[in-house]
């Protein structure tokens, strides 16, 4: 009896954000643990401009883990997404003009453009199963203002905020600044749609906000101005799952670097920035608490498959929703596969689940009507 045939995982990485060489160290990951037994990997890096090429394993797999140092292949073959399925219902790719079965995608994209639901987008017309939260759940995920209004909808708890727009800066700076100074510091300073602390900024005087918004206007069109949590508790909780989704034991991010806060630095650069604590150092209560919190974050912001929500816990033990991570990083350090890792599910496993999660929602997708 012949051998059930691998499936082929188109892995797609980098992409056109600025969080596009933390994608590669990510991508890394995921490829180092797929089960060879079961899956094919098919590497697909899209450049800053946009291209989509054909990527070499050993070149991915033996790529610097610095984030600074991180790049694709830009002279490898130029790859293309057929717009439909194929008779037998496969998805393809052209590579050179040669047509290439695949049976899903695994989207390790961070940020605009890969992780707001466009290449979500993508993929549905397409028709190709895919790792991960919906358009719907991506884009809300994405947008940091938009889900703290679901968010507050549902009468989760959340940190005081205000939402500036890049062109009422622009038209009046002293109404946007006086609107941010009735937040109590310390503030902090963020772009809507992106992730990986790029572009925030943590404002300790009200003199230093006015450098922190343009420094985010740099890197989107839309900000949040947070008020800090003088002392807060930096608590994560990984999701697994999608109409019935599991929650991982939490952990804790104690910052150890000279930014104060999980900045891009102390994430990716300086390897003594942070110290990752799992399990967190909580009471049967607390854990109970911000598993619950975690789990009602995924469900009303509509996501699915995987997710970490990162939550604050002040020092008198209030939980509030920071934000959820729809693609969370899959790097050597991040804490996704950590907490599962942790939680009983190694990263072989908790891969292949998340590949059989998505083809499982694509058949309950096909099994629907698209006639009267």
């Amino acid at each position: 009896m012949s051998a059930p045939r691998k499936l082929r995982v188109a892995v797609l990485f980098g992409g056109r954000s600025a969080e596009h060489e933390i994608s590669l160290l990510s991508a890394r990951n995921v490829v180092e643990a797929l089960d060879r037994d079961r899956f094919e990997p098919v590497l697909i890096g899209i450049d800053k401009a946009g291209r989509w090429l054909l990527q070499e394993e050993a070149l991915l797999l033996g790529a610097s883990r610095d984030p600074r140092l991180a790049r694709l292949n830009q002279s490898a073959p130029d790859v293309a997404l057929l717009a439909h399925p194929s008779p037998a219902g496969e998805a393809a790719l052209t590579v050179g003009g040669t047509s290439q079965a695949i049976d899903v995608v695994f989207p390790v994209l961070h940020g605009p453009m890969g992780e707001d639901g466009s290449v979500q987008g993508l993929l549905e017309l397409a028709g190709v199963p895919y790792v991960g939260s919906g358009v719907l759940g991506s884009a809300v995920g994405m947008d940091k203002d938009v889900m703290k209004r679901l968010l507050a909808q549902d009468e989760l708890p959340l940190v005081p905020y205000e939402t500036v727009r890049r062109l009422a800066w622009e038209r009046d700076p002293s109404e946007v600044l006086a609107r941010c100074e009735r937040l109590a510091l310390p503030l902090f300073v963020k772009p809507a749609n992106l992730g990986s602390s790029v572009g925030v900024t943590k404002v300790k005087t009200y003199e230093a906000l006015a450098e922190a918004i343009s420094v985010a206007f740099e890197y989107d069109t839309k900000i949040v101005v947070e008020q800090g949590v003088e002392g807060a508790r930096e608590i994560e909780c990984a999701v697994l799952g999608d109409e019935e989704p599991i929650v991982s034991i939490p952990g804790e991010i104690v910052v150890d670097h000279p930014d104060g806060f999980y900045s891009y630095a102390a994430k990716y650069i300086d390897e003594r920035g942070v110290t990752t604590r799992v399990p967190a150092d909580l009471t049967d209560a607390e854990t109970r608490a911000v598993q619950l919190l975690a789990l009602r974050t995924f469900r009303v912001l509509e996501a699915s498959g995987l997710a970490r929500i990162d939550l604050f816990m002040s020092k008198s033990g209030e939980v509030y929703v920071n934000e959820i991570n729809t693609l969370p990083g899959f790097t050597s350090i991040s804490m996704y596969p950590k907490l599962w890792e942790a939680t009983g599910i190694p990263p072989r496993e908790l891969v292949a689940r998340l590949i059989d999660l998505a083809l499982a929602r694509a058949e309950r997708r096909r099994k629907l009507r698209t006639s009267t």
